[in-house]
Order: C-alpha cells, then structure tokens, then sequence
C-alpha cells in the first residue's frame, strides 16, 4: 500500500510500475504537455516532477511510505528544472520529439552588450562611421581558461558544481524550499587552491580586454533601430559569447524634425515678402542650403504650409528622400509711419466698413493699448495658446535676398 496516489496518476501508470513504464509514460505525457507543442505549461512541470520523485528509488519509496509531507519533511521537493530534466532524458527539443519536430535545443551564451549611441539628425541624413571603445571579458591565454594548473580546479562538493544550494526553513505548519549560492565557492561551482591559481587571471578564467568596434551608421537609419556585431560580447570557457548590440538614438535637432522620411521646419518671412515676393533660404542637413523662391502676387498667410518636393530624409534601404514642409510665419513690423499709410491703401484691399448697429445703439470710440507685465502674466496663465509665439518649434530666421 502507498500513502498517496497523486503522483501516479499524473503519470497514470499503476502504484507497481517499473522504471521502464514510468519512462514510457512520462514520454507520453510530456510530448501531449510541452509548451512547445501548446501544453499546458503547469500542468508540464507536474507530470515532470512526479516522474523525478517515481523514477528516483529513495524519493519513491519515501513518497510511497508518507506522500508528499514525507518528500517535504526529508528535503525531497526540490528538484532540477522541468526542461533540463526532459532535456536530459531526451536529447533536447529535437531528440524529444523525434527528429526535430520541435525546438532545438539552444547553445548557453554570455548576455548580450547593449550600447546607446547619440547620432545627430545630419549624421543620418548623410552617413557616418563611427568607433565605440568597450571592455569586455575574454578567455585568459595564460591558463586557457582553466583558471590554474591541470587539475588544480575540482567540483565543489557542498553545492555538487552546481553553485547554489538548496535550504529549508520552517515557517509554522509549512516548510519551504529556497536555493542561495553556494558559501564555499561563492556561486561557481568549482574550487581551486590559491597557490595553483593563475596568476593572469587570478583563477577567474577571463581577463578584460578593451576593443574598438566599427560602428557604421547608414544613410537614413531612425532612431531605436540596432546595429549587431555577433559573437563580440564577453567570453567564459564552454559558452559561446553573445552579440553588442548598438542602439542608435537621434539627438533633437534645434531647426527640424522628423517623421519617418519627411522633415518639418518652420521659416520666419517678413510681411513684405509675404505680400509682395521675394527670397528665404534654409540651411540643410548637408553642405547646402536652400533658396526658395516667393512668387509676387502669392499672398503667404500666417501659419500657411507649404512643401519642398524630395528635400527630406533618405530611405535605409534605396535612399530614396522624403519631402521637406515648411510651416511659415508672418512678421509683422512694431511700427509703421502713418505718411506711408495711403501707399497701402492703394495696394491692399479696401478696409472693412463697420457694421450697421441701428439708430438705438450709441457708438463710443475708444483706442487699444498694450498689456502691461502684470496683465502678459494673467493672459499667459488662463490661456495657453497665448505663448504658442514661443512653443519650442524648429524656427529659421528668413535670409532676404
């Protein structure tokens, strides 16, 4: 008679199966559960830890004997994760399922090297190539990272190499289960006498290297796009080492900005050029700049868009460029002589007449006056709108020509 029958039947084999039968079954089971074939990934790590206890002689009979209290009480809960142990058995993702029908198992890899780089919007507009200093750790040659002399590095036999340890505490009526590292090799898993430590490395098997890595940036790139160098992250001896990857980030710019492929910017025109023609000029992204033209006759209103074909960012892949849209603004003078006054009304149109109120309504002339700071500061604080004149927007001050 067994105590419990919990683990059997998650394997749903019989209280007397062999080791044969409880292999099979957990074959079966686990090929049904895996969450690389959409299993249930719970109900996964059950069926495997019922196979670690069953298939372990001591565990299954301490559980036969007193069911899981009995695995708690004699420090039997723990156990290896569920996808080493199946790796274990089975040879992996393809092994498991029988001639890569699944995932493959993955190579271990150092963590990857990330690294942020502020490029300006011209160095995208035109290209640029850059070098990016970094340390990283490398496999001594002193000791072929081996960390000392031939055989002076054993498995650490409190954690069994595995450089953690398992402990239990009891918190009331529960006991629980906690992993820490190992106090006698600090985590590695290995110890090795100080007097048989390599002196290069001092038994740490890597030595840090300062390299210089290439970094191009093409034409056209955004911001948050990576740039990888495979393989040139740190090393540690059997792992192949991860990738540095670079993250471009784009600086704002004081004149422009960008949305996707097209620029945006915005041209101060004095008032004059914006009734009667003339010339503005933008300094681009490269070594030129542009002159635009005004036609005489085209009233420019403030606020108006207008668009300049083919001057905007290039693509990454063809550098095709997008378009340049210009957002203009109107000057207005702070004063003009009133002898001067009738040549704009020959050249604008009429004023507008004031409206017919009736014979019941009394006019009263009054006259406008600026705000005084104190009333700025109230106007400022009800309505927003009333600093759009200094919003932060990209703003080029117009080159008259």
């Amino acid at each position: 008679m067994v105590a419990e029958t919990k683990y059997y039947d998650l394997l749903e084999v019989d209280v007397n199966a062999s080791d044969a039968d409880l292999k099979k079954a957990y074959r079966k089971k686990a090929l049904r559960l895996h969450p690389d074939k959409g299993g249930d990934p719970e109900l996964f790590k059950e069926v495997t830890h019922a196979y670690e206890v069953l298939s372990d002689p001591q565990k299954r009979s301490l559980y036969d004997a007193r069911g899981e209290a009995g695995l708690s009480e004699g420090g039997g809960m723990g156990g290896m994760d569920p996808q080493d142990l199946f790796s274990s058995l089975f040879g992996g993702g393809g092994g498991f399922f029988g001639g890569g029908g699944g995932r493959a198992q993955r190579p271990r890899k150092t963590k990857d090297l990330v690294h942020r780089v502020q490029v300006s919007l011209e160095d995208l507009y035109k290209g640029k190539t850059t070098k990016l200093a970094l340390t990283r750790h490398v496999i001594c040659s002193k000791c072929d990272g081996k960390g000392g002399k031939e055989g002076a590095v054993r498995k650490c036999g409190g954690c069994n190499g595995m450089g953690v340890k398992t402990i239990l505490r009891q918190l009331g009526p529960m006991i629980q289960q906690m992993q820490q590292p190992c106090n006698e090799c600090d985590g590695n898993g290995e110890i090795i006498n100080p007097r048989d430590r390599c002196k290069t490395c001092v038994g740490k098997k890597v030595v840090s290297e300062k390299k210089f890595l290439e970094v191009h940036i093409d034409k056209g790139m955004k911001s948050g796009q990576h740039i990888t160098f495979a393989g040139e992250s740190d090393q540690a001896p059997d792992v192949e080492p991860g990738d540095v990857i670079i993250v471009v980030e784009e600086k704002p710019h004081e004149r422009f900005k960008r949305s996707e492929n097209d620029l945006y910017t915005e041209v101060e025109v004095d008032i004059l050029s914006a009734l009667g023609g003339g010339q503005f000029a933008i300094k681009h992204l490269d070594d030129r700049a542009l002159v635009v033209n005004m036609v005489p006759g085209e009233v420019i209103k403030h606020g108006d868009m207008r668009v300049i074909i083919g001057q905007g960012m290039p693509s990454l892949r063809h550098h095709e460029p997008g378009d340049l849209f210009v957002k203009l603004s109107v000057k207005f003078p702070s004063h003009i002589d009133p002898s001067v006054v009738h040549h704009l009304e020959a050249a604008l149109p009429p004023r507008n007449k004031l409206p017919k109120f009736g014979k019941s309504v009394l006019l009263e002339e009054v006259n406008m006056h600026e705000l005084d700071a104190r009333q700025q500061r109230e106007q400022a604080s009800r309505d927003p709108d009333a600093m759009d004149e200094d919003d932060g927007q990209p703003r080029v001050q117009c080159a008259n020509q």
